[in-house]
Formats: structure tokens, sequence, C-alpha cells
């Protein structure tokens, strides 16, 4: 494979995500499992986050920014 498509290859995966097929079917069951959740979930619930349903996923670290938004 030439560097340039390897390269362009790499692209694709860092805007698409990975290419385990298992991986996309449970980002999708996630989502979905978060949507129905948060939509039938009673009103003095929390919403629940799509990291939740999805194991395999790590949560994104949170900024400092919203660190000091939810200690005020």
């Amino acid at each position: 494979m030439p560097y340039a498509e390897f390269l362009s290859w790499m692209n694709y995966r860092r805007k698409r995500g990975s290419f385990n097929q298992g991986m996309r079917t449970e980002r999708g069951t996630a989502l979905l499992a978060t949507i129905l959740h948060n939509i039938h979930k009673k009103k003095d619930s929390a919403p629940v986050s799509f990291y939740h349903f999805a194991p395999y996923h790590e949560e994104p670290a949170i900024s400092m920014e919203e660190a000091m938004e939810k200690w005020r």
C-alpha cells in the first residue's frame, strides 16, 4: 500500500471512526438506548449518558471550564 493511500485511510478512520463492525453496532445501539431512556424517563430523574450503554467506549475527560461549571 502506498504511503499516500495509507494517509487517506487514516484520515477516513479519524473522520468516520473504527472499522470494527461490532464497535459500530454497539455505538448505534447505545445511542438508540440513550435516546429512548431519556425520552421515557421520569421528570424528576437525571438523564443518562451514552456511556452508560457503551461499556467499551471511554468517556472523554472534561475540560477545566466544564469542571468549573459543574462546581458552581
